[in-house]
């Protein structure tokens, strides 16, 4: 199993993946542009040229990402790959210095699994809300919360320094 960094070709198949285990309930809906539009957020486990598993981790400030529209398709359960992709995420906010990852699921056990605690939504910024009116269950949302912390952020670079500005 190799986990990759998604490509614009994956997006209709991704599309379709997720918008499958949505209709059963089992995640929120994603339109094929929202997944255009954040592609560099997604990792995949390809079968040859099929996605049979997809995950998405979205920074939503300095400190702090999601991980979303995890999926994996039903032939492929039960191998490990969701738990790979969620490992992918917490490997690549760390990367990226980020310190608290977050979640909204329908999955809680699998999460816990990963080292996720519950917390109440109210304590989640309000900057994670940014597309929940977007969301057809807006505004009784009936996901649960998790968070992972990682660490302390990384220091930011001080934007005052000199000689770090420049545009092209």
């Amino acid at each position: 199993m190799k986990v990759e960094k998604a490509k614009i070709a994956d997006a209709t198949q991704m599309h379709k993946l997720i918008n499958k285990f949505a209709g059963q309930g089992e995640m929120l809906p994603r339109a094929l542009s929202e997944i255009y539009e954040n592609i560099r957020d997604y990792f995949v486990v390809r079968d040859g040229d099929w996605v049979a598993a997809c995950v998405a981790l979205h920074v939503s400030w300095s400190d702090l990402a999601e991980v979303k529209s995890l999926v994996v398709a039903e032939g492929s359960k039960g191998q490990g790959i969701g738990a790979t992709l969620v490992k992918t995420c917490i490997e690549e906010a760390r990367e990226l210095g980020i310190s608290t990852v977050f979640c909204l699921t329908y999955k809680p056990d699998f999460f816990e699994k990963c080292g996720f605690a519950l917390i109440d939504k109210s304590e989640l910024p309000r900057k994670v809300w940014g597309e929940c009116y977007r969301c057809p269950k807006f505004p009784d949302c009936d996901e649960v919360s998790l968070i992972l912390h990682l660490g302390p952020p990384r220091p930011l670079r001080d934007e005052s320094e000199p000689g770090t500005d420049s545009a092209y």
